[in-house]
């Protein structure tokens, strides 16, 4: 996260000459630190309702309550997702953590080294948008197996996304893989904020720029 403070700071000084930068109506400031809260208590800031224990069925009856769209697919990472998506995502304008995700969540990431029920894994928001999300990779082979069995589970239930058992991945895992972490950061995203577009199509060469072959 401090990697990523500074990274996000000095490429703001270096493109716009500050690190307080205009996006639409909103003054976003890169200047670190930034602002680190919980999966589960991002949510119980904007509903009142501490959600982590509920299993599906009140999950579900949760979520009707709330209007939130459902489908007998989801499962409880889909689910928790979705009640996160409707009541704090938008309102992230200033760079912001969110860490400590449910298992359920991130099926390649290792557990919480004090708390089995979440996961080493934060991701960063800025101006209501994901712009980071990194984790502690997973690599005991039968923790991962375990959690490739429960996203097999939830696409048996109709979940499209769920990940199918990557044979390939657990074995070469299970001869030995050291401690590791893993960063992604969508450039395009970030390019948008700094140059204060709307669209992504307004900074991807791709596919406007494609050329067509037969």
């Amino acid at each position: 996260m401090e990697f990523v403070e500074s990274l996000l700071e000095k490429t703001a000084n270096n493109v716009c000459g500050t690190t307080t930068v205009c996006c639409g109506k909103n003054k976003i400031n890169y200047k670190g630190p930034y602002k680190r809260i919980a999966f589960f208590e991002a949510i119980k800031e904007e509903t009142g309702d501490y959600i982590s224990k509920l299993e599906i069925k009140d999950l579900l009856k949760y979520c009707k309550s709330k209007n939130i769209e459902t489908d007998k697919s989801m499962g409880r990472g889909k689910l928790f997702d979705a009640v996160f998506g409707e009541f704090c995502e938008k309102k992230l304008i200033q760079p912001t953590y969110i860490i400590d995700y449910p298992i359920e969540m991130s099926p390649l990431t290792k557990k919480h080294r004090t708390d089995k029920n979440i996961t080493e894994r934060f991701e960063l928001f800025i101006n209501g948008k994901e712009i980071a999300n990194a984790y502690s990779e997973q690599n005991n082979p039968i923790e991962q197996r375990q959690s490739f069995e429960e996203q097999m589970k939830l696409a048996k239930g109709g979940d499209d996304e769920a990940m199918i058992i990557d044979g390939a991945f657990l074995k070469a895992i299970e001869y030995g893989m050291p401690p590791t972490s893993g960063i992604g950061i969508g450039m395009d995203r970030l390019t948008m904020l700094l140059t204060n577009m709307e669209s992504i199509q307004d900074v991807l060469f791709f596919p406007q720029m494609k050329p067509e072959k037969k």
